[in-house]
């Protein structure tokens, strides 16, 4: 940003979407910091950081546009733990919602980049996706970027408050991950149990009849 100028907050901004672990909270106030400070205009910065959005959401829309279902599918055969039919029932609620995770998804840390992907894969239409997206991100970026603007040289305090959000997220994606493979396992061994008791089950089976047998006689 000190060479580029707003410019160069669109480029930063374009690679965290790409590598999610560049923090935008970080980049943004830094942004309106330097607005402040009369570096960059603000209106520039804002666009800037936008376009830099936009950007590399494209980017990785087309990477799930070159993925395909087909091949999206192939890879989840070969994941333990995955169905196909998880990928179908992800599809239907893409189908079903895909507008509002899109546009929400923008406001939320990790979910901004990875969105993308299954919109490619779903071959979202391109307006829809590029509408929703530059609004989404337009709103996250104005709120962090004018934060910045506000705070001066206490920009950094935006970060507190974003980590603590973005730790919150994180969180939240773990137990729902380990939530899936816990019921996934639990439901396999159950499926596990039921066929090793079919033959114990059909040896008592054929025991109650010789002893029904044995009786009449």
């Amino acid at each position: 940003m000190d060479t580029l100028g707003a410019p160069g907050a669109g480029i930063a901004i374009a690679l965290e979407n790409l590598f999610p672990p560049l923090p935008s909270e970080v980049i943004l106030p830094l942004a309106g910091f330097a607005a402040s400070t009369g570096q960059m205009n603000l209106y520039a910065a804002l666009l800037w950081t936008t376009a830099g959005s936009v950007i590399g959401a494209l980017a990785l829309y087309g990477v799930g546009a070159l993925l395909g279902r087909d091949r999206t599918v192939a890879i989840a055969e070969r994941l333990p733990l995955v169905k196909v039919s998880d990928i179908e029932k992800t599809e239907a609620w893409f189908n079903r919602h895909g507008t509002k995770a899109v546009f929400f998804g923008r406001m939320i840390p990790i979910f901004r980049s990875l969105i993308s992907v299954p919109a490619g894969v779903e071959r979202m239409p391109l307006p829809v996706f590029l509408g929703l997206t530059t609004l989404g991100s337009a709103i996250w970026n104005t709120v962090f970027v004018l934060a910045g603007y506000l705070l001066g040289e206490r920009w950094a305090d935006v970060t507190t408050y974003v980590t603590a959000y973005s730790k919150v997220v994180l969180v939240v994606a773990v137990l729902a991950l380990l939530a899936f493979v816990g019921l996934r396992l639990f439901r396999r061994g159950r499926g596990t149990r039921r066929r090793g008791q079919r033959p114990e089950q059909g040896a008592e089976s054929g025991a109650a009849d010789d002893d029904r047998h044995a009786s009449r006689r």
